[in-house]
């Protein structure tokens, strides 16, 4: 029956030692609906979700699942009931394949031992339904973060569920496997299932929504259809206060010097043929859909890989980057589009993941690190890009998305580079986080930084680029200007429309 109640919270509170991470919230979500919870990293939505997963359990309040009032014990009690969450931060083991990985406890059996033969049957009808053209048997760890992050919805689906969550699903897709899922999406709210969607994108929740709620700092705010909903007003919402100009404008020239040229870059199945320059203070755009080449250019020319041809000069000089140790003496930054993996380490303190790459400089002269220097460092790095965090000693784990890409910031800005990679800098953060990044580039290209942008959000593109490069199928097909093109203009470039 539309619209009818199929969950509803009433009250719920949280309570993390003293600091209440929920403090009374109310939310009612129907059946055939997408129900959008918006707001700022740290307002409450992920631990929520947790709640209602079974991951947490609530200090206060109530569960009302069709009618019944209920206690989830667990994960897999909330799976049972049929609820099923899709997180933002990737949970899928990369030495299984894609078929255990999406079945695993749950495999068809043959008596005692696992039918192979209908585990990759039921694999493949899944992964066709999500249009996915993948092997059932690849091993998640061969597969790029967005094939990833199809395999996580592929096993949200897979659950049958009448209420699933979708956390940030889209932060690692192409506009292609966006609109898939929205398709998707789309069939499951004909069969009656509940959405509940969490998104920073807000074009995206403007489109697809039929309610939406804003939380703000662990507490209800209100609750709008759709059609009742503007972009300003959602901001004001959830961030208390107007947030005018996201993307702010250069006030500054380019310098002359070119910090950067690469010249007939080429890796087969990589990157191919690869001429790009870099000039001082510019903020250069790539664009591409999924599979074009993006990360593996940024990762050939940090020397994560090593192309088979081409040349590389830095201020006029040329140069071999064989690894990233070459890069950093060269003055070359990378922040990876995977923070969680490969910008952090999440069980270590703030302090020692902004100072890690800096540590030589803090050595006193008997080789010792001299812990006094390292707390002020990292004090100032904190106050200089707006960490919210207790303590330069609170755990990385322990804070939101938004305040971790800035921390890995920070660790790369304490190597003072010349050129910075940024690789989907602002994935996975709320809008108020990804001004300050985009007021950051700003001000790192107005002292004279090269900042390289790869990014699957093409508005950041094209409003934050002095200059666009749209790569497909592993090579540069143009260089566009964002004041003298549109965003349909790109993508029939990137599509290869144009």
């Amino acid at each position: 029956m539309p619209n009818e109640i199929i969950l509803e919270l009433k009250n719920i509170k949280k309570f993390f030692g003293n600091v209440a991470a929920l403090s009374g919230v109310n939310l009612k979500i129907k059946k055939g609906q997408v129900h959008t919870l918006l707001g700022g990293n740290g307002a409450g939505k992920s631990t929520l979700m947790k709640i209602v997963s079974g991951v947490h359990q609530p200090d206060e309040g109530e569960i009302i699942l069709n009618g019944e009032n209920i206690r989830l014990q667990n994960p897999k009690d909330a799976q049972e009931r049929g609820i099923s969450i899709i997180y933002q931060e990737l949970s899928l083991c990369p030495n299984l394949s894609v078929a255990e990985n999406i079945f695993a406890d749950r495999e068809p059996m043959n008596g005692i031992f696992i039918n192979k033969r209908k585990l990759k049957d039921i694999t493949m009808k899944l992964l066709q339904e999500i249009e996915m053209n993948l092997s059932p048997t690849t091993l998640v760890k061969d597969l790029s973060i967005s094939q990833q992050q199809m395999v996580e919805i592929a096993k949200a689906i897979s659950f049958q569920s009448e209420v699933i969550i979708m956390d940030e699903p889209t932060s690692a897709l192409s506009s292609r496997e966006t609109e898939v899922l929205f398709n998707i999406i789309d069939k499951l709210k004909a069969k009656g299932v509940a959405i509940i969607y969490i998104s920073h994108r807000m074009d995206e929740l403007l489109r697809i929504s039929d309610e939406i709620t804003v939380m703000r700092d662990g507490a209800y705010v209100a609750t709008v259809k759709k059609n009742e909903a503007n972009m300003n007003n959602l901001i004001k919402m959830m961030i208390g206060r107007e947030l005018n100009d996201i993307y702010p404008k250069r006030d500054y020239n380019l310098g002359t010097e070119t910090l950067l040229e690469v010249s007939d870059y080429t890796k087969k199945g990589w990157f191919e043929q690869i001429n790009l320059q870099l000039k001082q203070g510019e903020i250069l755009g790539i664009f591409g859909l999924m599979g074009a080449g993006r990360s593996e250019l940024a990762q050939g020319i940090f020397g994560i890989t090593n192309p088979e041809t081409g040349t590389m000069k830095i201020k006029g000089k040329e140069v071999k980057i064989k690894n990233p140790q070459d890069a950093i003496k060269n003055k070359i930054a990378f922040i990876t589009e995977n923070r969680k993996e490969q910008g952090l380490v999440t069980s270590d303190t703030v302090k020692r993941n902004i100072t890690m790459l800096s540590i030589d400089k803090l050595l006193s002269k008997f080789g010792l690190i001299d812990d006094i220097q390292e707390n002020e460092v990292a004090k100032k790095a904190v106050l200089n890009l707006n960490v919210k965090t207790s303590s330069i000693h609170q755990t990385v784990n322990n804070l939101s998305g938004g305040n971790q890409q800035k921390i890995v910031l920070a660790k790369w800005l304490e190597t003072n580079p010349d050129i910075l990679i940024l690789d989907e800098p602002t994935r996975g953060i709320d809008i108020s986080s990804k001004n300050e990044i985009y007021r950051l580039m700003r001000q790192l290209a107005r002292k004279g930084v090269g900042i390289i942008m790869i990014s699957s959000e093409l508005s950041e593109v094209l409003f934050m680029s002095d200059r666009m490069l749209i790569m497909r199928d592993k090579k540069l097909v143009t260089e566009v200007a964002h004041s003298k093109t549109t965003q349909d203009e790109v993508m029939l470039y990137a599509t290869g429309g144009k």
